[in-house]
């Protein structure tokens, strides 16, 4: 009596537990209604971690409460042999409405013409089937007339982000902590078990999945992989957006690369799409944050890989198509903050981007004064007549109307009437000619304008699109020596554009509103360069000006061409990567004063540079708190923050405290070391 009690008790509780999955638990409770209409087998498939095993476990106790015999089988040890299944089986054939629950089936899926065909039609009166697999049904079951009344697929997804949250809650997970396992698990009610059952993060802290919980989720999610190489080919789906084969070929070489993309279409947490192949959204997150959590340099190389792939991908497309393969490379820094939440790289097919047509001119004009003033709608009537090939109008699809419109001009000699018709365009060129000349066969490429009247220069789908139609073309021009931008609203997109390599270089004030130019010299960092970079760290990357605005008035005496902000970033960065040597060697300080010019091992001039500024902490006894969270976190590289606090034997609330005072004094260290005072851009009047 006490086991069926405690039997009853884990079936409450396990069918509490069910959240969601309405329309499969409406089908199977009509076919124990016995409804005239209900199918007598129903088939549930989805990948591994989906809640099939879930919807069974309902179906076995909705038998039992109207009164029916539960036979379940699970099919992982039937060894696909039919005298196994024929035996499992064998009280259905005889009870008449028993309800035959078969998990696991993909176990044994070439049994399945037998199981159709043979052996359902042996069963008593009244029985039903409900089949459970990975692997999609058969088409035999639809194409037959008599099955195809008679059978039901009923395909699991993913749980909405409204279900996962009401699964953690049912699971005791705090509020402040569901947001970050609801993006972690993709709707996978698996992952969102395991993330639930592992220890909760510190207050403030991001979560993060433990190494058992990943452990787990990839043998219960992806299972045993045939080879090295089928890992591998895992490891880029779950970088990259969309995985096609020439994609796979240029991340893997010709490593059997068909081979192994034809396993890929069939596996059950692979959706192939006219794209190319998606995974699940929980196996893409648990693959990426294993393969990070096992091996570092590994996940960074495939990320790398990727980025470069994609930029090859843009070069390759036609005009039309180019925009669709920037997003998909956005798609890799989608976890950056300032990246993701000002530009979105999910598609807008209700927005159409086309070239400027003769009749766009009159509303580009009345876009322009109204968004940002008679001195823009000035300058762009001119930029119009000179350069109409450089306009690019946004209108909703089925409208002929524009609602925005971008400009990215071409410019290699300035012209007078360039000079007095855009003050812009004059002040930029006075800050080039004075700070980086152009070469022979050098030109500028200058966005000039990004006009959306209404929600100026705000995030939006359209300034998604111009934001790729300005990477495209970064990605896709030859002999570009420079490229700038110009935004009015400058503040909310500084750190977006550091992080993307761009620093203020020009302001200029006209028409009372300012107009601020933001720039990064090719010359010094070429594309392929920066794609690769901006894979590897979340810094800015290299693209400062050898002279630096210092000929244009800029109030940064030293010259030196790091901003504060991406200075500082470059030291945060350059002590996580201290045990990365080819991320270190990357590092954006290599560019600022701290590395003398000409420097015979930069490298190694930039480690002692930060060295001794840690050993100069030492004055006083905060500094020497300062020195030892640094040391302890960052140079004797302990795993995790919580063990460099205990190293340190103080709680962790005191060493987090000690560590972020350690970073703002080292930073402070090495900026007085570098003479490098906050640069300005020059700001330049208008008016008189």
């Amino acid at each position: 009596m006490g086991a069926m009690g405690l039997a009853d008790r884990l079936a409450a509780a396990r069918a509490g537990a069910l959240v969601g999955r309405e329309p499969e638990r409406a089908v199977l409770d009509r076919m124990l209604s016995g409804a005239a209409d209900a199918p007598i087998v129903a088939y549930l498939h989805g990948p591994g971690g989906i809640g099939k095993s879930s919807l069974l476990r309902y179906a076995a106790r909705q038998t039992e409460l109207v009164g029916r015999r539960v036979v379940h089988i699970d099919a992982r040890f039937l060894d696909a042999d039919p005298r196994r299944m024929e035996e499992a089986a064998a009280l259905a054939c005889v009870e008449p409405g028993a309800v035959l629950l078969i998990d696991s089936f993909e176990h044994c899926q070439q049994l399945e013409p037998w199981l159709r065909d043979t052996f359902l039609l042996r069963l008593a009166d009244g029985a039903l089937v409900v089949l459970a697999s990975r692997v999609a049904p058969d088409a035999e079951w639809t194409l037959d007339p008599g099955w195809a009344r008679l059978f039901a697929e009923l395909v699991v997804r993913p749980l909405d982000a409204a279900q996962s949250d009401a699964l953690l809650a049912a699971r005791g997970v705090t509020e402040e902590q569901r947001s970050a396992l609801v993006a972690f698990a993709g709707g996978s009610p698996l992952a969102l078990s395991l993330a639930a059952s592992a220890p909760a993060a510190a207050p403030g802290a991001p979560w993060e999945p433990t190494g058992d919980v990943l452990t787990t989720l990839v043998e219960r999610l992806v299972g045993d992989l045939p080879s090295t190489a089928h890992r591998r080919a895992l490891e880029v789906v779950a970088q990259a957006y969309v995985t096609r084969e020439s994609l796979l070929r240029a991340v893997l070489g010709d490593e059997d690369t068909a081979t192994v993309f034809s396993w890929l279409r069939q596996l059950p947490y692979v959706e192939a799409t006219p794209e190319g192949l998606h995974p699940h959204d929980a196996v893409r997150a648990t693959l990426a944050a294993d393969l990070r959590w096992r091996d570092p340099e590994r996940y960074e190389d495939v990320r790398v890989r990727v980025s470069v792939a994609c930029l090859q991908a843009v070069r390759c497309a036609s005009e039309e198509d180019a925009l669709v393969r920037v997003a998909e490379w956005m798609f890799l820094f989608r976890d950056q903050g300032g990246l993701n939440d000002l530009y979105g790289w999910q598609a807008h097919p209700h927005i159409v981007d086309t070239p400027l047509r003769p009749d766009d001119v009159p509303d580009v004009l009345r876009m322009a004064e109204e968004a940002e003033g008679l001195a823009s709608a000035t300058a762009v009537a001119h930029w119009v007549r000179r350069q109409p090939q450089g306009f690019r109008v946004y209108r909703y699809a089925g409208s002929s109307a524009p609602v925005a419109f971008m400009a990215i001009l071409r410019l290699e000699i300035p012209l007078p009437e360039d000079r007095t018709q855009d003050p812009v365009i004059a002040a930029l060129w006075d800050y080039v000619e004075a700070a980086a000349p152009l070469g022979q066969g050098e030109h500028l490429g200058i966005r000039r304008f990004a006009v959306q009247p209404g929600w100026h220069q705000r995030p939006s789908p359209l300034m998604d699109l111009i934001s790729r139609r300005t990477i495209a073309a970064e990605m896709r021009t030859r002999g570009r020596a420079a490229t700038f931008t110009v935004f009015e609203d400058a503040e909310r997109w500084r750190r977006y554009l550091a992080n993307a390599g761009l620093q203020e270089v020009v302001a200029v004030d006209a028409d009372g509103r300012t107009q601020h130019v933001f720039g990064r010299d090719w010359r010094r960092q070429p594309v392929e360069q920066w794609v690769e970079h901006r894979a590897r760290v979340v810094v800015a990357p290299v693209a400062g000006w050898t002279a630096a605005a210092a000929a244009g008035g800029s109030d940064d005496e030293s010259g030196d061409d790091l901003s504060r902000a991406v200075f500082e970033e470059g030291v945060v960065e350059a002590l996580r990567t201290w045990h990365a040597p080819r991320e270190f060697a990357t590092s954006v300080l290599l560019h600022s004063r701290l590395v003398p010019q000409g420097s015979a091992d930069p490298v190694a001039v930039l480690r002692a540079a930060i060295t001794v500024a840690l050993d100069a902490l030492q004055v006083d006894p905060a500094g020497v708190k300062a020195h030892e969270a640094l040391t302890a976190t960052y140079i004797e590289a302990s795993r995790t923050h919580k063990a460099a606090a205990r190293r340190l034997g103080v709680p962790y609330g005191t060493y987090r405290r000690h560590l972020a005072l350690a970073k703002e004094r080292l930073i402070e260290q090495l900026r007085q070391a570098a003479t490098m005072p906050v640069l300005s851009a020059p700001r330049l009047s208008l008016e008189g």
